[in-house]
């Protein structure tokens, strides 16, 4: 069985700012949120494993959640000198990214089929194979939660952590899916 509250306890550890268990339950795939990716603000659509529609559709991103019934959330939130502060933001990103993949190999260990689903696209290669070869770290490659079809601040709502931590923040939220 797994302990929640030790997995959430040494996720603070690991440097998150917020920490909280998930319901698997709560979580719905909404097709708008994927029509946001092919909108390709991000440049990501279609150029990666990790987005769509590489990583596959909502349908067979459905049925990879649902084995699941257990896990956590995850949050790094930054201070804004302003609104427009993209350098505090892109600083906020890379230490949640850095973070998250750190504890992703910690749980892969205790817990081999974790599925971990981040903030953004994936950044484990330089440069992603897509689509001429296949993905070369499958195991390791991260799919986001908006191109899983997940709205984060429902998400995040349904299981009592903010999302909004006020006027000049930023938080960037990713899961875990456990059991």
């Amino acid at each position: 069985m797994i302990d929640l509250e030790k997995i959430m306890e040494l996720a603070k550890k690991q440097g998150f700012s917020e920490v909280g268990a998930l319901d698997c339950a709560t979580i719905e795939l909404l097709p708008e949120v994927r029509s946001m990716c092919e909108q390709n603000t991000c440049h990501r659509f279609g150029n990666c494993w990790s987005c769509p529609p590489g990583c596959g559709t909502l349908e067979e991103c459905e049925e990879k959640l649902r084995g699941f019934r257990r896990g956590i959330l995850v949050q790094t939130v930054g201070e804004l000198e302003d609104e427009l502060d993209g350098e505090a933001m892109m600083e906020t990103e890379a230490k949640h990214k850095k973070n998250f993949y750190a504890f992703a190999e910690t749980l892969r260990k205790q817990y081999p089929g974790m599925l971990a689903v981040g903030a953004g696209s994936c950044n484990i290669c330089k440069e992603c194979t897509y689509p001429e070869e296949p993905c070369r770290f499958p195991d390791k490659a991260v799919v986001s939660m908006e191109a899983y079809g997940m709205l984060v601040t429902q998400v995040c709502q349904a299981n009592g952590i903010k999302y909004y931590h006020g006027p000049c923040t930023i938080a960037y939220t990713s899961c875990y899916l456990l059991e």
